[in-house]
């Protein structure tokens, strides 16, 4: 039986310090590219065999004793050894130790192609999961728009009160940005959909490796066509990163689109908003103050942008100075991935929940809609149709607006003498403008806020998300 891999070469008299061990060690966070380290392994040996470096009974005995490791980890039985420095050496060795053609396995291959074809098998998969994930997501917040689809709220510009919307219209704008989340994640599989293994070290094999025999096996094909897609620059296969930056980058925007969204539902989850609620299994209270309700999976989600930009920046940082084609600095790419993947995924999935277990107090919501300052544009609109220019009449809603505070009363409270002071275009007609119904209904244009408009998005993103 050949001897265990070790970590080094016979250009090593010895092994590393314990101390150069444990800081280059990278198995204590690879170790979850076991079974994607297993696939790609089956795959090389697999056409090993067809270019003739293994028998057929070498490749038999090779993937049966990576099958009984792989079920080994998955039962949590597997030793991992902190010496062999990570998840690659780790199988490699007790593979060998099993099997004696073990020893053959690495033909044509380096620790550099191999990890950049599990990391690419990792986040594809990654990603497929993501994008069910965030369908979910999508229609957790269609059916909450939909579950209160005659609810009107305040639209809000900086903060303040702008013009009415209906709430699914608000809901309905997130289910847009998560709409393009996922045709940023799908672009980029489609670029970590390609195999670099068979690049090896930096300069392919001398040996004469099938690389579309192996792509094919690992499904890195081209979805129309059924055609392998391999690399094309052995250096390049082996230093490329970008693959994980795009995913990086379009993980930072969905993070960022999942904490505008919590803050939204911070805000009105609050008493001074109150206008839904959070069911109390997914809030918190305080140690201290027995009456508070918080909403920390929001706030959490809220907070966890910041370390999935954080990502994006180190690994952005890591390549910046490297020169081609592998170097050791790589090893720390995978965390940060690892992270940004868990993370988002973790906050997708919770909010979906939440918002699924969220409703809408409807009185604080027509309480907070029926501002009559909500239909100031309106108004001014009014004036347009009467033939008056926007600026104008801008102007002349500005004169209404400040005689109806110096007055105290509510803009729709003034008298028709009272308008007429500011404009003669105002005829009698002038408070039907602030019917709330009338002014939805009359908001009839594609993308938005009207009534028929957001029932018609609403069916089809019910349409869309069932598919």
């Amino acid at each position: 039986m050949s001897s265990p891999v070790v970590s080094r070469s016979g250009r090593f008299s010895g092994g590393p310090a314990a101390e150069v061990a444990a800081f280059s060690e990278s198995i204590s966070f690879d170790w979850r590219l076991w079974s994607q380290d297993l696939r790609g392994s089956i795959a090389h040996a697999t056409m090993l065999q067809k270019i003739g470096v293994l028998t057929k009974s070498e490749l038999k005995s090779i993937r049966t004793g990576l099958q009984e490791i792989g079920r080994e980890i998955a039962e949590g039985k597997f030793q991992w050894k902190l010496e062999l420095e990570d998840v690659h050496m780790n199988i490699e060795a007790e593979l060998t130790k099993r099997v004696p053609a073990g020893a053959k396995l690495h033909t044509g291959r380096s620790r550099n192609d191999q990890v950049a074809v599990d990391v690419r098998l990792w986040l594809r998969d990654e990603i497929e999961a993501l994008d069910l994930e965030l369908h979910d997501l999508q229609r957790a917040l269609v059916d909450l728009g939909s579950r209160h689809a005659e609810v009107v709220i305040p639209g809000y510009t900086h903060l303040q009160r702008a013009q009415p919307v209906y709430f699914a219209h608000h809901c309905l704008a997130y289910v847009e940005m998560l709409a393009r989340d996922i045709d940023r994640m799908e672009d980029c599989w489609t670029r970590v959909n390609v195999c670099p293994l068979g690049s090896g070290a930096i300069a392919g094999s001398t040996l004469p490796l099938d690389r579309e025999l192996v792509a094919t096996l690992l499904d890195f094909t081209d979805p129309r066509t059924g055609k392998p897609r391999v690399t094309q620059n052995s250096m390049d296969g082996v230093s490329d990163r970008d693959f994980m930056i795009e995913f990086a980058a379009a993980a930072a925007l969905l993070a960022v689109h999942l904490s505008r969204l919590s803050e939204d539902l911070i805000l009105w989850v609050s008493s001074e908003f109150s206008f839904i609620k959070i069911a109390d299994a997914y809030t918190t209270g305080s140690s201290l103050m027995p009456q508070k309700k918080n909403p920390d999976v929001a706030e959490l989600t809220r907070g966890k942008t910041g370390r999935v930009v954080g990502n994006l920046m180190a690994l952005l940082t890591l390549l910046k100075g490297l020169p081609m084609t592998y170097n050791r600095d790589l090893q720390e790419d995978k965390e940060r991935l690892f992270d940004s993947a868990d993370t988002v995924r973790g906050c997708v999935r919770l909010m979906a929940a939440m918002l699924a277990h969220t409703t809408v107090n409807a009185e604080p919501c027509a309480r907070a809609a029926s501002d009559p300052l909500l239909l100031a544009t309106d108004l001014a609109d009014y004036l347009v149709r009467q033939g008056m220019p926007f600026r104008e009449a801008h102007h002349v809603v500005g004169s209404v607006v400040s005689l109806a505070e110096m007055t105290g009363k509510p803009l729709d409270r003034l008298t028709l003498e009272e308008f007429q002071s500011c404009s003669d275009k105002f005829g009698a007609d002038v408070t039907s403008v602030f019917q709330l119904g009338k002014a939805m209904a009359r908001r009839q244009l594609t993308g938005a806020p009207g009534t028929k408009e957001v029932r018609r998005q609403l069916a089809r993103w019910q349409k869309q998300l069932a598919k």
